[in-house]
């Protein structure tokens, strides 16, 4: 039986604690500590998540039936632009900020972030961003009605005339959207190259940390384009200019390229913290050490490269030349094979492993299912033939949630409930978080399976009314809907109460290995009072290495007992 025990310094105890309850006000103010940051992202983001679900409920409500009978097509057209922006721009991507935030500063030995300010900054653009679009409701023309990817010529239409519309503040929404996520990427890249403990090599360095570091290297060569396609679509909508107006001269397609260059590697950025949440969380409730940690590591940065030449698969009906179809499909499969290496490296690590179905390993064994099914799917997306037969139909929707809630909002889930206790040194509710869980797993089944052979019956996408031999699946997909709308209800109380009242947690709840669970929970402001030193790799479970990572007042030892 593998034991982790520590020696810490009593005076670390005796510093502020930013995730105690009883500093809460720190959570309201500009703070630098990369701690409150983290929370403050992802307790932002799940307001935004909240407000994403209400709208996929009441489209969820209106395709129960095949009329268009609860809602006015032109608010469905605005729900499901809406739904899509909020879950994206608002929720995934800041959500994994935070939890970057907090977690990668702990894990490479730092005190903070490289840019502190920036990073305060980058934060307080979200709300902001997230407010503007939300605001789109009041102004008379409603919010955008032309999809989260907005293509022109249907982005451009202004039936009112008014400057202000939905559709103008949705691109100076995303646009600062963008904006703050390229300084997030700055900041995080800087972080990792230039601010790891002493002895942390890069084959010291966890999974998560790479992972962390692949997706926001995608953000620094995508993001750029998205930014630049969304401000010269503001430019057409607002000024006159005629890049994407077809009767004018501009060509559209040239915004498909802007959006789908970073938009399909964006699914990267959102899943590949993911993939380093599941490669920290399995070999902890499996007492085991991640298998090929190497490779897992690399595959990372394989991933980061490849999806960068793979977003014409996203218009192969869109007049794209033979030859690209080809070229773009064999670059689609290709990335299938650092993402295998991946899954292979996490089911040689659980298999045969002392297996602890926790909160979060459910969460985390849950959406490695779901994504190996997301990934058969994909693969079958990325073949020319099939996709043009599926197009814009629900087959395309199934695969994306299950990429999107499928697997990266189960490992959020799973990363949230691990690292619970370090955030606030509480232990939240087992009874709760497995009830959680397997509402969150059924619902997810029910509401994205049927997608799949909707999709292949010929139901299009994105339409408030459609043939009546479409009902059934129809239902159960609403039905799921509905149940995932109450599967937040007892993660939202277990959150809550715990953090008010839970047990106390200790430093290390799970005897895990790794710098994060060094400090005290929850940590100090500066993190360490002295930087650790790193002398060995990460997972060590099951290995007789006396010593992971020392100071001068702290201690981390690993002693295995026959």
């Amino acid at each position: 039986m593998t034991k982790i025990s520590f020696e810490t310094n009593p005076s670390i105890s005796a510093q502020p604690y930013p995730g105690a309850p009883d500093n809460w006000k720190r959570f309201f103010t500009f703070s630098t500590d990369h701690k409150v940051i983290g929370i403050q992202y992802i307790v932002t983001s799940f307001f935004f998540f909240l407000v994403g679900g209400l709208f996929a409920m009441i489209m969820r409500g209106e395709l129960i039936t095949p009329d268009a009978d609860l809602i006015d097509r032109t608010v469905y057209n605005a729900l499901f632009t809406m739904h899509g922006s909020v879950m994206l721009f608002f929720w995934t991507f800041p959500v994994l900020v935070g939890l970057g935030n907090y977690l990668v500063p702990l894990m490479i030995g730092a005190r903070d972030m490289a840019f502190p300010r920036l990073n305060a900054i980058s934060f307080w653009m979200i709300p902001i961003a997230g407010i503007l679009m939300l605001s789109s409701f009041l102004v008379p023309s409603g919010p955008a009605q032309a999809g989260w990817w907005s293509y022109p010529p249907v982005s451009l239409q202004n039936p009112t005339g008014n400057l202000i519309n939905g559709q103008f503040l949705w691109i100076l929404s995303v646009a600062t959207s963008g904006i703050s996520s390229i300084m997030g990427a700055v900041n995080f890249v800087t972080t990792i190259f230039k601010m790891r403990a002493p002895g942390m090599t890069w084959f010291r360095t966890p999974a998560f940390v790479w992972s962390v570091l692949a997706a926001q290297l995608i953000q620094l060569y995508g993001l750029p384009a998205l930014t630049a396609g969304a401000v010269m679509l503001l430019f057409d909508l607002s000024v006159g200019t005629s890049f994407f107006t077809p009767e004018r001269g501009g060509n559209p397609i040239l915004y498909e390229h802007f959006f789908w260059f970073y938009s399909h590697p964006a699914v990267y950025v959102m899943v590949l913290p993911v993939f380093g949440v599941f490669s920290e969380l399995l070999p902890v409730h499996a007492r085991k050490p991640l298998f090929g940690y190497r490779v897992i590591a690399v595959s990372s940065i394989l991933i980061t490269i490849i999806s960068g030449l793979v977003w014409v698969h996203h218009m192969y009906a869109s007049a794209t030349p033979g030859w690209m179809r080809m070229l773009f499909m064999v670059s689609t499969m290709l990335v299938s094979v650092p993402t295998g290496i991946k899954v292979f490296g996490w089911v040689a690590t659980i298999w045969g492993g002392k297996i602890r179905l926790t909160t979060p390993m459910l969460f985390a064994l849950g959406g490695l299912v779901n994504w190996v099914f997301a990934g058969i799917t994909g693969i079958f997306l990325g073949s020319v033939p099939l996709d043009i037969h599926v197009n814009n139909t629900y087959f395309v929707v199934g695969h994306f949630h299950y990429v999107l809630y499928g697997t990266i909002v189960f490992g959020i889930y799973g990363a949230i409930y691990h690292w619970f206790p370090k955030m606030t040194g509480r232990m939240y509710y087992e009874g709760l978080g497995q009830l959680h869980f397997v509402l969150t797993f059924i619902g997810t089944a029910l509401i994205f399976l049927p997608m799949h052979p909707l999709g292949l019956m010929g139901m299009p996408r994105r339409v408030a009314s459609y043939d009546p031999e479409f009902v059934y699946w129809n239902v159960v997909a609403s039905i799921g809907g509905f149940l995932l709308g109450v599967s937040v209800i007892p993660f939202i109380l277990n959150m809550v109460s715990s953090w008010i009242r839970g047990e106390n947690a200790g430093n290390n709840p799970w005897r895990a290995i790794g710098l994060e669970w060094l400090t005290t929970s929850p940590p100090p402001v500066e993190n360490f009072e002295e930087i650790p030193t790193v002398i060995s790799r990460p997972y060590g479970y099951g290995k007789n290495e006396p010593l992971i990572a020392t100071t001068d007042r702290q201690k981390l030892t690993q002693t295995v007992d026959e």
